[in-house]
């Protein structure tokens, strides 16, 4: 339910992306540039966007900020060797799952402890 949710807005997140500058797109910066990854699936996620269509890529993918051109991030298959490729939901989906088994096995250690 929770992974539903989370695909779904990051979808939508990355069809508003920008047209307002506005909490949901920072937020996909935040998890793009934090988890270094890009889209949803992976980085071609973004080619569907308005915001492509006009500028490319977001910045928030690229590998090096000091190594990333507007014209890269316009183009697929240069922006392939200068984004993060990896789509986010997958990094995020794992992460909560790793986060969750830590958090059910500090759980039932104190549950062991209380008996």
């Amino acid at each position: 339910q929770i992974k539903t949710n989370f695909e779904s807005n990051l979808d939508l997140a990355l069809k508003d992306y920008n047209v307002t500058a506005d909490q949901h797109s920072e937020a996909v910066d935040t998890i793009q540039r934090t988890l270094h990854c890009c889209g949803v699936q992976n980085y071609s996620d973004w080619e569907r966007t308005e915001y492509f269509s006009q500028r490319g890529i977001p910045w928030s993918c690229c590998k090096n900020q000091n190594d990333c051109l507007e014209e890269d991030l316009k183009n697929p298959n240069k922006a392939e060797l200068k984004v993060f490729v990896d789509g986010c939901f997958s990094l995020v989906t794992s992460a909560m799952e790793s986060k969750m088994s830590v958090v059910a096995g500090i759980s039932f250690g104190i549950a062991c402890f209380q008996v």
